[in-house]
């Protein structure tokens, strides 16, 4: 036997504002909001793991992450998949990458850091196949 992952555990000044960026990027749905505990869940409409929580907390991300998501685009191009976060709020950001990367280095509205890989779903997928 071994673990499942089953939630990825997000710090945020507000939950519920990065809970719904995070729902738009990835096409999810809030699955639970917990007042009690300050928390809102997010998952796949076919409620496949995992989830993501988003948990209050009181401080400002300072650093770097130390984990971060990958995403493809699926469906559609990067490019058009790149505009689309930006769209949504994304940013460029810089954590010492360099130009020949085939990714390209975001931050959420809180500043988390995630990537857009350079093949899409599909490309990746088709390659492995």
């Amino acid at each position: 036997m071994a673990s499942r992952l089953f939630n990825i555990a997000v710090g945020a000044n507000n939950p519920h504002a990065l809970a719904e960026f995070w729902c738009q990027v990835l096409g999810w749905d809030v699955i639970e909001d917990d007042e009690v505990f300050d928390y809102v869940s997010i998952g796949s409409p076919d409620h496949s793991l995992p989830v993501i929580d988003f948990l209050k907390v009181p401080d400002l991300k300072s650093r770097k992450n130390r984990l971060h998501l990958d995403l493809r685009a699926d469906g559609t191009t990067t490019k058009e998949e790149l505009a689309r976060l930006e769209g949504l709020g994304a940013r460029r950001v810089d954590i010492g990458q360099g130009p020949d990367v085939s990714w390209i280095v975001l931050a959420d509205p809180e500043g988390n850091e995630f990537c857009l890989l350079g093949k899409t779903a599909q490309e990746f997928l088709g390659a492995k196949a």
